[in-house]
């Protein structure tokens, strides 16, 4: 079973943004496949440097989830439409996160895949 968590935002709004890597650490270790879908702006945290200027006061810094949560296997999957006007290449992207089309997400959904939304 795969959990996908979509991810919606970055620097818009910290909380939100952290809130998904916190659920997305937590179920990778609890041995489940993880998978976290960026879009909108949330693409931007998979790109080099980014995700250490996002924090939200209470939580822990998103520099430091995004790193352990790939570390702990999970995949970022970043949202071909978002990056192309946003001039995100993947050159631009740390390991670990791959660019991938709206028929990418719809295989993971009819594949079974649980999801939630942040």
């Amino acid at each position: 079973m795969t959990i996908l968590i979509q991810a919606t935002h970055g620097a818009d709004d910290a909380e939100k943004a952290t809130l998904a890597f916190i659920v997305a650490n937590v179920a990778a270790t609890a041995d489940q496949q993880v998978k976290v879908f960026l879009t909108s702006e949330a693409v931007r945290i998979a790109t080099h440097g980014h995700a250490a200027t996002i924090h939200a006061d209470g939580l822990p810094a998103l520099g430091d989830l995004v790193p352990e949560c790939i570390g702990n296997g999970v995949e970022l999957l970043v949202c071909a439409a978002c990056v192309g006007p946003r001039g995100i290449g993947a050159d631009d992207l740390v390991a670990g996160a791959t660019i991938v089309t709206a028929a990418n997400l719809v295989e993971e959904l009819v594949g079974g895949a649980h999801t939630v939304a942040f």
